[in-house]
């Protein structure tokens, strides 16, 4: 069958469910990741042929993506900060919004660094020399890190970090380890239940950051079929009548294990950003900024421990 011929099946099946501009991302997608070959593939080549063996994987796609599953699983791939991320229904697919969060971050921490070396640059050693700066390597614990987007994007960027990921799920760390080793980056992976955790009262952090479960179970009817009926469950939802649970054990636990000065970042839900933010009100952290995403809403928190 021709490659163009498959192009306006996907068309044909795929019509009533989704725009043609989504619809031609999915066939080109598709096509490079089964196929690789480009998607100006058919302007070069229009007449292309495809053996019977190179048609199946196509078809399949076509066959989950009618039942509305996240091209990301279908592949078993999704994109992050430039990065190739292996994901499986075990784990969220990495969104543009965690993106970000994750340059704030960076923009923070290395905005932080060149102060420290601008203060201690001109200090002289005990022989009159220039005196070389090494700052501390800084602890960074991601909660919840689900797939390990945030953590391997902050390990990649900071070489000289120690970077930590947190997860309930053994089965979204096995993902994560995964994803660690493609990316290159040690990275230190701990099973624990935020809600429950036991950890050494010794152990600081520099940086705390969470992308933890936010969506109350009254959105559900908001939510799309593709993530409501495909992405795990306790990484989305939590109880209408207490729906900030995790952050608040989140603040419990900085409290006690993140360092003077250190910071906490979260991803929040959308229409809860003030709740969120007055959860800060009694504890120790001051300038507490809340920022909004690319497309206008209530989505990330900072706090700085006092």
């Amino acid at each position: 069958m021709l490659l163009k011929e498959i192009k306006d099946i996907f068309h044909k099946e795929l019509g009533a469910i989704y725009p043609k501009e989504e619809i031609d991302s999915f066939f080109y997608a598709c096509i490079e990741h089964y196929l690789k070959l480009e998607r100006f593939i058919l302007a070069i080549r229009p007449g292309i042929a495809l053996t019977k063996e190179e048609e199946q994987p196509l078809f399949e796609a076509l066959s989950e993506l009618k039942q509305e599953k996240p091209l990301q699983y279908i592949l078993g791939t999704a994109h992050f900060m430039d990065m190739e991320i292996m994901v499986n229904e075990n784990v969220l697919i990495p969104r543009p919004e965690t993106e970000e969060l994750v340059r704030w971050i960076l923009d923070d921490t290395r905005s932080q660094m060149s102060d420290v070396r601008s203060q201690k640059s001109g200090v002289k050693n005990q022989h009159g020399d220039d005196e070389t700066v090494h700052p501390s390597p800084l602890n960074i614990l991601d909660i919840g890190t689900g797939s390990g987007c945030i953590a391997i994007a902050l390990a990649k960027n900071l070489p000289d970090a120690k970077v930590f990921a947190l997860d309930v799920s053994e089965s979204a760390l096995l993902v994560a380890q995964q994803n660690a080793r493609s990316n290159g980056v040690d990275i230190g992976f701990l099973h624990q239940d935020i809600l429950i955790s036991q950890f050494d009262a010794k152990q600081v952090f520099d940086i705390v950051v969470s992308n933890p479960p936010y969506v109350r179970e009254l959105e559900k009817k908001q939510i799309q079929k593709n993530v409501k009926d495909f992405e795990p469950e306790t990484a989305l939802f939590v109880p209408d009548e207490d729906p900030l649970l995790f952050y608040r054990a989140i603040i419990e636990f900085s409290e006690k294990h993140l360092s003077k000065s250190g910071k906490l970042y979260f991803e929040i839900n959308q229409y809860l950003g003030e709740e969120t933010k007055a959860l800060f009100n009694t504890r120790n952290f001051s300038e507490i900024e809340l920022r909004k995403d690319i497309f206008g809403n209530d989505r990330m928190l900072k706090a700085i421990k006092k």
